[in-house]
């Protein structure tokens, strides 16, 4: 039998210390709340007194379940789990918390009324005992990899299980956690299961010595995607209102900086070719829409905003999203996609969102993010890497001229989708073995 975990005197000082650290901070996040508050600045409501531990149960009556997501990112990959569980157990409150704003609002657009939303508290002590005595959750979820030791502390405290699911630990991210193990082993300890993603962070797992019978690999949950009927049809009613019946379409999803030049690039090179060639930029943060559209501006390119709602005449060029919520049905429209946050150091975006609706990928050689997806992927014939302007053209090129092989390909991607499903499945399966 496994004995109960204990911390030692001095891991119990450094979290004490790290727990100080954010009552240095707290104050200045109070101040920077009100002053954002008073001015009315999109996103500051007092929802956001969640930050501070000050919420509200919906219904006490009821089982109560908290999702953490960082951002849109993670509120995207957890769709389908969430859309499970609220079939599962229905009589289960369900709350999603994230970090930002547009998370917030991607929790809205997917799931309206049906799931709660809360911003998670900041990791200290108080604030999250607060937090979680209101909420009661029956489990905490952690999607990917954000892992707080206040938070898994606090819960461990409460005897509230605490599950990663879809688990993700870069070699990066365990180098980072092995440099203050007074910090964090203890709250590897205190966390009661893990699904892992891959082989690569069922390893960086052992590596950061968790007990191998808290982890499970369970494989990709985004690899269970699917494009709902809202996509589809949104799909549609875009390339009718926008025109693009004639055009052939590059669709660059979740795009960086300097992401955009090199793809506009590599499209003015490809456009002599291929008169009717649209690229269609979907920027991955909304506060660079106005960046984006700028510098398009700035070299004569003839753009069209999404959100002006205009069709696109055979003159345009770029057609920009400044519009959340789009990238999956604006991806079925393509005929060659680009996934960002490749081409720089982000690690890469979900590929498998191109891949889902049959479209052949271009990625950067960035992709620890999600690299078995991606070797799948690039097994499969569905997505070549790139590395700069001139390989996206002549990448581009053999698909444009070859219309057979590109279909291949786009096939390819759906086949490693079938093949590599049931992720969520087994982490339903490791929630039911954890629950009280």
């Amino acid at each position: 039998m496994t004995q109960p975990f204990k911390p030692s005197i001095k891991q119990n000082i450094v979290l004490l210390g790290y727990s100080l650290f954010w009552l240095l901070i707290i104050p200045f996040s109070m101040c920077h709340f009100s002053y954002q508050l008073l001015r009315r600045k999109p996103g500051y409501t007092k929802a956001r007194l969640s930050r501070f531990g000050l919420t509200t149960n919906h219904n006490t009556q009821m089982e109560s379940l908290i999702i953490h997501c960082a951002s849109v990112g993670e509120v995207v990959a957890i769709q389908n789990l969430v859309e499970q569980l609220l079939v599962q157990k229905p009589n289960q409150h369900i709350t999603i918390t994230t970090n930002t704003t547009t998370g917030a609002d991607r929790v809205q657009l997917l799931f309206s009324d049906r799931v709660s939303h809360a911003y998670l508290p900041y990791d200290f002590p108080l604030f999250l005992k607060l937090f979680l005595k209101t909420k009661r959750p029956s489990q905490v979820l952690i999607n990917e990899m954000e892992l707080w030791p206040n938070l898994c502390d606090q819960c461990w405290s409460l005897n509230i299980p605490v599950i990663i699911v879809n688990g993700r630990m870069s070699e990066k991210s365990t180098r980072t956690y092995q440099k203050f193990p007074s910090l964090f082993q203890p709250m590897f300890q205190k966390i009661t299961a893990i699904c892992a993603q891959d082989q690569r962070d069922y390893q960086n797992y052992l590596t950061l010595g968790v007990d191998p019978k808290k982890l499970t690999l369970t494989n990709n949950i985004k690899f269970d995607l699917s494009i709902s009927v809202a996509d589809i049809e949104l799909s549609h009613a875009i390339k009718t209102d926008f025109s693009l019946e004639e055009r052939l379409i590059i669709v660059a999803g979740s795009t960086h900086e300097p992401e955009e030049q090199i793809l506009l690039n590599a499209y003015l090179a490809l456009a002599s070719v291929y008169p009717q060639l649209l690229l269609i930029i979907v920027p991955r943060h909304p506060q660079r829409f106005e960046k984006v559209h700028q510098l398009l501006q700035r070299q004569k390119i003839d753009t069209l905003l999404m959100s002006e709602k205009k069709a696109c005449q055979p003159s345009t060029q770029v057609l920009l999203c400044d519009q959340m919520g789009k990238l999956r049905a604006i991806y079925a429209l393509a005929d060659i996609s680009f996934v960002g946050g490749s081409l720089t150091d982000k690690g890469g975006h979900n590929a498998l969102e191109p891949a889902a609706v049959g479209v052949p990928v271009l990625m950067g050689e960035s992709t620890y993010n999600n690299p078995a997806i991606c070797q799948a992927l690039a097994a499969s014939g569905a997505l070549l890497t790139v590395t700069d302007a001139p390989q996206i053209e002549s990448a581009c090129k053999i698909w444009f001229d070859n219309p057979e092989q590109r279909k291949r390909a786009g096939e390819a991607g759906k086949q490693v989708l079938t093949q590599n499903s049931g992720a969520i499945q087994k982490t339903l399966e490791v929630l039911n073995d954890n629950s009280h």
